[in-house]
Formats: structure tokens, sequence, C-alpha cells
């Protein structure tokens, strides 16, 4: 796994990836368009909260002859392209849906290898998460978890506590179902402790009672892989969020693809249920 992965600049990445000799011109042209998108997006209706669902991994390592943990290790690399791209437009919040609680039920060497994978992340990047002042958030059911994982998790969140840079979501072992289960049983002891009367539950009262609180309505919500589903992902943030799917393999998605993304949701007129003027 590429150290540093997070925050390497892109033109250390074009050095490294261009042969001496020969592919010059194609760099040249990636930057061009790179350069061209970002100039076509406008400043001043990006998208507060981007969210997206990681999704091809395995498909794509199988597609190479791999297996499905080669997949999610060639995803760390889209990772950082998502993040290096909302913190140059500077988007406040990105959430990324690594593990649900649903994939506890694939195969344990994957499951493990996974597991291993984010903890080994996680303290490698701490550096450079506070260098750029990134905020780190988890959520899900983190005490399913492995210890070592956990471990890793109290560390970052210890570490970037007071960052004040984009706030970046990790969901682990996380369904939408398990958020609003929990949002529930947490209002339930309030009103029975009194501490909430049953007739000031509204949906603002009830959101705060969500573990996924700390994060705004999701305005973007992008999967990818081809699947045209949400999966139980953020179902309370994501009511009015734009969808966007591409059949781009996560492992695929790079920096153009974003700056894609952003423009097809600038070309949305957002009625949140209203009539348009």
């Amino acid at each position: 796994m590429t150290k540093n992965f997070y925050f390497i600049t892109l033109a250390l990445l074009l050095s490294k990836n261009t042969p001496a000799h020969g592919q010059a011109p194609i760099v040249a042209a990636e930057q061009e368009v790179l350069s061209s998108l970002r100039a076509s997006i406008n400043s001043d209706t990006l998208p507060k909260h981007v969210a997206i669902i990681m999704d091809g991994n395995g498909r794509w390592a199988m597609q190479r002859g791999k297996e499905r943990l080669f997949g999610h290790k060639s995803a760390m690399h889209s990772v950082r392209e998502a993040v290096e791209g909302c913190a140059e437009l500077n988007i406040p919040y990105l959430t990324l849906y690594a593990f649900s609680i649903e994939n506890w039920d694939r195969p344990p060497d994957e499951v493990a290898g996974m597991m291993d994978l984010i903890a080994t992340t996680i303290d490698g990047e701490l550096t450079e998460l506070a260098e750029n002042k990134v905020k780190l958030s988890f959520v899900g059911d983190l005490q399913r978890l492995p210890t070592k994982c956990q471990r890793a998790i109290q560390k970052a969140l210890e570490a970037t506590e007071k960052n004040q840079g984009l706030h970046l979501t990790i969901a682990l072992s996380y369904s939408g179902r398990w958020d609003l289960t929990e949002a529930s049983k947490a209002l339930i002891q309030a009103v029975q402790e009194r501490r909430l009367g049953i007739h000031e539950i509204t949906p603002k009262v009830f959101q705060q009672f969500l573990p996924t609180r700390t994060t705004p309505d999701i305005d973007l919500l992008v999967r990818t892989s081809g699947e045209q589903r949400t999966s139980g992902f953020m179902p309370w943030q994501a009511i009015y969020a734009e969808l966007l799917f591409s059949a781009v393999f996560w492992p695929d998605f790079r920096k153009k693809h974003f700056y894609e993304a952003i423009l097809a949701y600038q070309k949305r007129y957002r009625r949140f249920g209203k009539v348009a003027p």
C-alpha cells in the first residue's frame, strides 16, 4: 500500500507514473482535461456534503485474475483522489462508505484482510491528516471491529479532533437501519428519563439522536460500479441527495470522475419538493 496516499501531490503522481520517453504528451493532455473540468466548476454552487459508496473493488480485481483483496488495496488511490478533489474545491464534508454491516457476511479471509488494511491505513496517515488539517470521523457499529481497528480509530479521532479543514467521515460496519435503530433507542431512553417529552419530538429533534448527526444532509451521493441503489446508506441525510451512478469501478475512480460528478450536480435544479420558479 502506498504511503501518504491521501495528500501526495498530483505532480508527484504524474512524474512517478510517466515513462522517461514517449508518454509526456499523454500526461499533458490529462492535466489539460483536469484543468478544463475544474475551470468549468462554479464555486458558488458547490455541494456542501459529498458522499460516495465505494463499490466494485472485488469485481475489478477478479476481472484482472486477482483476489478480491487486491481490489481493496488498489482502491486506496481512489480515496486519495476524492479527498484531494474535495480539499481543492473547498467542499467541507466528505463521507466514504467503506464497509457495511452486511459486509460481515463476506468470506472471512476477505473481511480479515480488509480490517488489517483499514487499521494499517489509519495508522499510516495520521501525520498527513494532521498537516492538512483534516478532521476524521467514523460512524457505524464500531464495537464489532477488531481491537486493532478500534485502537487505530481512537488514536485518529484524538489526533484530528481539533482540525478545522475537510471533515472526512468513514462509514464502517454501518447500515441505515442500524443508524435509525440507534437513534430510536436513544430517543426512547430520553423520554423514559423525562429529559424529553413525547410531544417535543420533531424531525429536527430526532436528527440530534442519530449516530450520523455530526454531518449535514448529503447534497451529492455517488455510487460507483454501475449499481443503481443506495444500499441503506444514510437514509436520513440522503433524503434529498442528488444521486449519481457511475459505471466506473471504484479502483479506477479518479479526480476527473470526481470533477465530472460535481459538474453533473451543478446542472440539476434542487426543488426540495417545491415548484421551480
